[in-house]
């Protein structure tokens, strides 16, 4: 993955092919004879079960280069909400916890479309209560983009 990071689509999906799918496919093999040679009960034919069972979820980015092959960029996203755990045990109640969670959701959402989310969620708590409820998804991250000022501009459909 290191060789074909920042490459094109269809660069990364034809290497994984080349190079990842062959020894994926030696390791199915592979787990599925071990699988028959081990306890049933055991923690390890659970374990080889469990990969087995969601083979097609694990190889899926063989088959796609716009995947990535780890959820790496999503963890680094959530690291800020896993520091600050232990403060949102005093959010006061469950209705808090769960606006907290849907914030912070909107604010690394916009982080990953290359938004400013002080300057997105100003614009969308600006536009909000004139906003049409049928039409909210306008709103999103990914329906919005920065202009230079850090005002934010909606996107064209396509």
């Amino acid at each position: 993955e290191r060789d074909i990071r920042g490459q094109a689509p269809e660069v990364r999906c034809a290497q994984r092919q080349a190079r990842a799918s062959p020894l994926l496919r030696d390791m199915h093999a592979w787990l599925s004879q071990l699988l028959g040679r081990v306890s049933a009960k055991s923690e390890l034919a659970q374990a080889i079960g469990y990969s087995l069972t969601r083979w097609r979820a694990l190889t899926r980015y063989c088959d796609d280069g716009r995947i990535e092959m780890d959820n790496n960029a999503a963890e680094r996203a959530l690291r800020g909400v896993a520091l600050g755990r232990g403060n949102y045990l005093f959010m006061g109640s469950d209705s808090g916890g769960e606006r907290a969670a849907a914030i912070y959701s909107l604010v690394q959402t916009a982080k990953l479309n290359g938004l400013d989310p002080e300057a997105y969620l100003r614009e969308v708590l600006g536009r909000i209560a004139e906003h049409p409820i049928h039409r909210i998804e306008e709103l999103l991250p990914w329906n919005l983009t920065v202009i230079g000022t850090g005002h934010v501009e909606q996107r064209l459909a396509a």
